[in-house]
């Protein structure tokens, strides 16, 4: 179960990062999203079925932290309440962020087909529930709730590595300041900031993600190596 669970932290960051690199270069994610839901569109039919793989295989690394956070969690030497607290927080952070997502592979390739062939009056329709679940799903599930969790879950992870992660009590720190800036990220678009975004989180996200892959796989190799 030990060298499972330490695979799991090394490939999982990894397939993440590789879907996410194909994203922006076939599809020039996550920019994309600031232009005209008719470019959107236009540019998600022009990647076809390779787009639409990437986005499932995208969304399914997100499933697969769910079953990752549980085999991290009989790792630790936490009590039973951090123990309980972050295979409940992983589970949440993968259910949302699944969620978000999987809107990508089944949702936007018929609001792209009706996009193409609708006339205006459809075209202004497809805005507006594209545009609604991106907002909901993508912005709010997605963003909002997945980072939350996913930084609480790792500061939950962070605190029961102290127990077992002798020697290594950096970790710990690393993994609580990586959390609480993931937590920090989540509000991006909250308040007074619902409208346009928060600068700062904007510029720190993609910084505190991949700080975070690196914290996982260090992890995963700590665990190996343990």
């Amino acid at each position: 179960m030990t060298v499972i669970t330490a695979v799991s932290l090394i490939l999982l960051p990894v397939a993440f990062n590789v879907f996410f690199g194909v994203l922006a270069a076939i599809f020039d994610y996550p920019d994309i999203l600031r232009q005209p839901t008719g470019e959107v569109l236009e540019r998600f039919r022009e990647g076809g079925t390779r787009l639409i793989l990437v986005w499932w295989g995208f969304a399914v690394t997100a499933v697969l932290f769910g079953p990752v956070s549980v085999l991290v969690a009989l790792q630790l030497d936490a009590s039973e309440g951090v123990t309980a607290l972050s295979v409940v927080l992983g589970a949440l952070a993968a259910t949302v962020q699944f969620l978000g997502l999987m809107r990508w592979p089944f949702l936007v390739p018929e609001l792209a087909r009706r996009h193409l062939v609708g006339g205006a009056t459809e075209q202004l329709m497809i805005d507006v529930v594209f545009q609604s679940f991106n907002r909901f799903l993508g912005v709010a599930v997605g963003e909002h709730l997945g980072y939350m969790f996913t930084g609480l879950w790792t500061v939950s992870v962070a605190i029961g590595w102290h127990g077992v992660g002798a020697g290594t009590p950096w970790m710990s720190v690393a993994g609580i300041v990586i959390g609480v800036a993931l937590v920090g990220c989540s509000f991006e678009f909250v308040g007074s900031h619902e409208e346009k975004g928060w600068p700062v989180a904007a510029r720190v996200t993609p910084i505190a993600y991949v700080a975070w892959s690196l914290w996982l796989v260090v992890l995963g190799v700590l665990i190996l190596l343990r």
